[in-house]
């Protein structure tokens, strides 16, 4: 479980193809010299598992649906990435729970500049949609954020420097393809209340008492 709050910024060092996946070499920097074999880290908000470490870079292999699925597969050496680390028990919750399973991949539209802020508008996927709320929780490639807008499917948020400084948001362009892990209290939501409505209206409403 992660929390959406990036901790820093990686670099694919290289990319290795694999039958039926491919293996991505990560420099991480000195800061993540304490991850080990069979540790999870979020890469771009998709929850990987380590399995090589060589100094301060490591190794993460990804299968076929994961490319399939996410923006991984579109990376190459020298791209920029978003890294977390797992949340410990006891941390602070600085974000909102984000589960590093990415439901989907939007694409910018547009990139705002602000006089000290930036908006990034994303076309959501069809069927994502229905999830995005305005003033609810979002990741975006890993980040947690709050979305300021959606309209149809094109959902805006508001980006303050200090996020695009420190995320690869600054290397947004119209075009470029984002994860995206919807809020997930909705999906459990829409899972539960039908059943729960079927149930009702499956049983009869009681009869009122006799007053005779």
């Amino acid at each position: 479980m992660f929390t959406g709050i990036v901790e820093r910024t990686g670099v694919i060092a290289a990319v290795e193809e694999l039958p039926g996946g491919r293996r991505l070499h990560v420099e991480a920097g000195i800061a993540y010299g304490n991850l080990e074999i069979g540790h999870s880290v979020s890469i771009n908000g998709c929850c990987t598992t380590v399995i090589q470490r060589n100094g301060r870079r490591f190794s993460v292999e990804l299968m076929e649906i994961t490319l399939q699925k996410t923006n991984l597969g579109n990376l190459s050496p020298r791209s920029r990435v978003n890294l977390e680390r797992p949340l410990a028990l006891g941390s602070e919750l600085g974000g909102h729970l984000v589960q590093g399973h990415v439901d989907g991949v939007g694409v910018i539209t547009e990139v705002t500049p602000l006089e000290t802020s930036r908006l990034i508008s994303i076309r959501v996927p069809e069927d994502l949609v229905k999830y995005v709320v305005g003033t609810g929780s979002i990741a975006i490639d890993g980040v947690s954020m709050t979305v300021a807008q959606i309209e149809g499917d094109i959902l805006t948020v508001g980006v303050i420097p200090h996020t695009w400084d420190v995320t690869v948001f600054s290397d947004y362009q119209p075009g470029t393809k984002v994860n995206l892990e919807v809020d997930l209290i909705g999906k459990y939501i829409e899972k539960l209340l039908p059943e729960r409505w079927q149930r009702l209206v499956a049983e009869p409403f009681p009869q009122p008492a006799s007053l005779h």
